[in-house]
């Protein structure tokens, strides 16, 4: 048991002064369902934590005419049960609760969920398996090593971890926005831009400065919204990590054909993945088995198997195709 000194602030800008004064290293406790078993490992060994899970100015929901606002001190369990987010956004309901289990749900937050660690079994190894995540400069064990559940997309010569979160793939397939509040008052991270490819630095994982804190997450409404659905496909059916997942919204015209589409990928990347050039596929198309297989050989056309992850292409573009079609089925409903 490593000791490391407990704060809980009463306000947001309270939890931000400690913040500003705290020792390197200092992580936050949201839901702590990620952060303490990495503490267990000793993998994360923090000086303090600060723990905002009881902020009650963090726990909110709000579904407007314009936009959904969800407060990051939000559970997972309380947006994924919305009626009004199964109804009109219904991609960020399933990606929820298929992310773990509800005991799990009932204690993580949506802000904590988006910061959890990219890592894989080789980060979580021990000190025997070089990782630069862990250890800056290390190696990287999984690059020749066991990979089958390792990046296919955005990797480096340094780290190929999957980044294993679910809700973040829904949001940036609705052009979500981050909320952060720091010194300076507060800023909008596009969801797109949160997250950052390991290149030569896998330790950092996302745009957020130590002294910063995701206070709210902002989806726009769109038409687009009742027209969504999240495919994951995994080893069991009981919150394993994905092997490929498929984040999909989109509209149709009449005639099956496509107007507006958004489709992002989980399970295969180092970060939350748009498929833009498979979105530039279909627009203006008829959807259909074809495209829809079409639009998933583009979404993996950059994909970069290794020694055992190789038959994840084949069944991303799959999934890509299986999720077009069931996101055009709620789309004409």
């Amino acid at each position: 048991m490593r000791a490391f000194t407990y704060l809980a602030p009463e306000t947001v800008d309270a939890a931000l002064d400690a913040l500003r004064t705290a020792q390197p290293g200092t992580r936050i406790l949201a839901g702590g369902t990620t952060l303490y078993d990495l503490m267990k490992l000793g993998i994360e060994a923090p000086p303090a934590v600060i723990d905002v899970h009881r902020l009650a100015e963090l726990n909110t929901i709000d579904v407007g005419e314009r936009e959904l606002v969800l407060g990051s001190g939000a559970r997972m369990a309380d947006v994924a049960d919305h009626p009004a987010i199964k109804a009109g956004y219904p991609c960020l309901s399933e990606s929820l609760w298929r992310a773990a289990s509800q005991q799990l749900r009932n204690m993580a937050t949506v802000g904590g969920n988006l910061l959890q660690r990219t890592r894989c079994t080789y980060f979580r190894g021990g000190s025997e398996f070089p990782c630069n995540k862990r250890e800056p400069g290390s190696g990287c064990a999984a690059i020749g090593g066991h990979d089958r559940g390792h990046a296919l997309l955005g990797g480096s010569d340094s780290c190929i971890a999957t980044y294993a979160g679910d809700f973040a793939i829904a949001l940036i397939a609705f052009d979500a926005v981050v909320d952060v509040a720091g010194p300076d008052g507060e800023r909008g991270v596009p969801i797109a831009e949160l997250h950052v490819e390991p290149g030569d630095d896998p330790a950092r994982e996302h745009v957020l400065a130590p002294d910063e804190l995701i206070v709210r997450i902002r989806v726009p409404a769109t038409p687009a919204g009742r027209g969504s659905t999240y495919l994951k496909i995994r080893d069991r059916e009981s919150y394993a990590f994905a092997l490929t997942s498929a984040a999909v919204a989109l509209t149709l015209d009449g005639d099956g054909v496509v107007g507006e589409c958004r489709i992002a990928l989980g399970g295969v990347a180092t970060r939350p993945w748009r498929a833009t050039e498979a979105e530039r596929s279909l627009l203006g198309q008829r959807l259909t088995p074809r495209t829809a297989r079409q639009a998933g050989e583009a979404a993996f056309a950059a994909a970069r198997p290794g020694t055992s992850n190789g038959f994840r292409v084949e069944l991303g573009i799959r999934t890509v195709a299986d999720a077009l079609r069931a996101a055009g089925e709620r789309a004409t409903r």
